[in-house]
């Protein structure tokens, strides 16, 4: 492209001062010639001039000196001009080629200048793998389209590390989950039953085995539930949510009595679009859970309206620092003990990927008094579709 302007641009020179050169050296030679001042029809005329009728002028009304310094002049002239466009094309040809090879460097150079940060992210993102996924580019460069590039592919690369790393951490904890039922089964069967165990020592085993085999069962149903939720929503409907509320709080009304706690709603109308079974499996985990980790003599009372659900329990105080982590697999407030009915600590997680799955967001915050958790799910405002990962 430059090369291309550098062209033109001569061209351009060529053609305007070839229009008016004649002229300007015939007025210069005219000028400078001695002898009285020519008339001007022995001015050689410009292109221009020729194409226009010109006044003719007797030849008695001029000597012969003026005829012979005329003729002097304009061959003068002519010689002058081809002189003079002669140069001028070759000291612009001359130009026009150290103009090109100035412009290829000086392009070949800004060009790899400009570029090299793009060198630098396409090195990155073909020597990243998912052990060093802690690189970034950090490209020091000024302000500008690249840099900002640069940046935002860090910014990817955090999110793809977070992401990388909470999968390897939910691998991790599920197959710790899974593993520890099967010890215990293991254990007992060994154990218990070794040598010729007698008729209550078989039933106190079979017990056992029974409650760790249901451990289990719900361990599983709880992971398979959270993958159902992660992959998204299959089918959409209108569903009353503060009608599945009332029908929770009714169903788990008799567990909270034997537990002391106070079960209490407050259902003003929510509709939702979206999965009916995967939302009652959101309330249900919200209710069991604060119904679960309180207190005797506590409370829990769930609301719902046009923003959403909201369940409040007493119980243990809660760390603010800790409670994001809640909504992580496997996260519990207390270390686990395997007591029975202690739970797998999927709660809170499977309702924030139900929650994610139809656009909602799921936020918790720690009691000031009483103890215990604010949990809250707040649904968008009309039909939307379906969030996939």
């Amino acid at each position: 492209m430059l090369v291309l302007a550098g062209a033109l641009l001569t061209g351009l020179v060529y053609f305007l001062v070839r229009q008016g050169l004649y002229s300007s050296i015939s007025t210069a030679v005219t000028t400078a010639v001695p002898g009285r001042k020519l008339s001007p029809p022995w001015v050689m005329p410009t292109p221009a001039e020729s194409a226009s009728p010109v006044r003719a002028t007797p030849l008695e009304s001029f000597s012969a000196d003026d005829v012979t310094q005329g003729l002097a002049v304009t061959k003068i002239s002519d010689v002058a001009e081809q002189a003079a466009l002669s140069r001028l094309l070759t000291v612009s040809v001359i130009v026009l080629f150290v103009y090109a090879a100035l412009s290829i460097l000086l392009a070949w150079w800004m060009a790899g200048r400009v570029l090299h940060p793009v060198a630098v992210i396409t090195g990155t993102a073909r020597r990243l793998s998912g052990e060093n996924l802690h690189e970034r580019i950090a490209l020091d460069a000024p302000p500008g389209e690249l840099k900002q590039l640069a940046d935002t592919f860090d910014e990817m690369l955090g999110r793809i590390e977070q992401l990388v790393s909470a999968q390897q951490r939910f691998a991790a904890n599920a197959a710790h989950e899974l593993r520890t039922p099967l010890a215990v089964q293991r254990a007992a069967a060994e154990i218990g039953l070794a040598g010729e165990p007698d008729a209550r020592q078989v039933a106190r085993i079979r017990t056992k085995l029974i409650s760790v085999a249901d451990d289990s069962e719900h361990l599983i149903e709880g992971l398979l539930l959270l993958a159902t939720s992660e992959r998204g929503l299959e089918r959409r409907e209108t569903v009353a949510l503060d009608v599945i509320a009332d029908a929770v709080t009714e169903g788990l009304a008799g567990q909270a009595a034997e537990r002391d706690v106070t079960l209490s709603l407050h259902a003003e109308p929510l509709t939702v679009y979206g999965d009916g079974v995967l939302l009652d499996r959101l309330v249900h985990n919200l209710v069991a859970n604060a119904v679960h980790y309180n207190v005797k003599g506590g409370r829990v009372e769930v609301r719902t309206g046009p923003g959403g659900i909201e369940v409040t329990n007493t119980g243990p105080a809660v760390p603010p620092d800790t409670v994001p982590h809640l909504f992580e697999p496997f996260r519990r407030l207390r270390e686990r003990t395997h007591a029975r009915g202690e739970g797998a600590g999927l709660g809170l997680s499977i309702v924030e990927a139900i929650a994610r799955a139809h656009g909602a967001q799921a936020t918790a915050e720690a009691n000031a008094r009483g103890g215990g958790l604010s949990v809250r799910v707040r649904f968008p405002t009309g039909p939307q579709e379906p969030q996939r990962r």
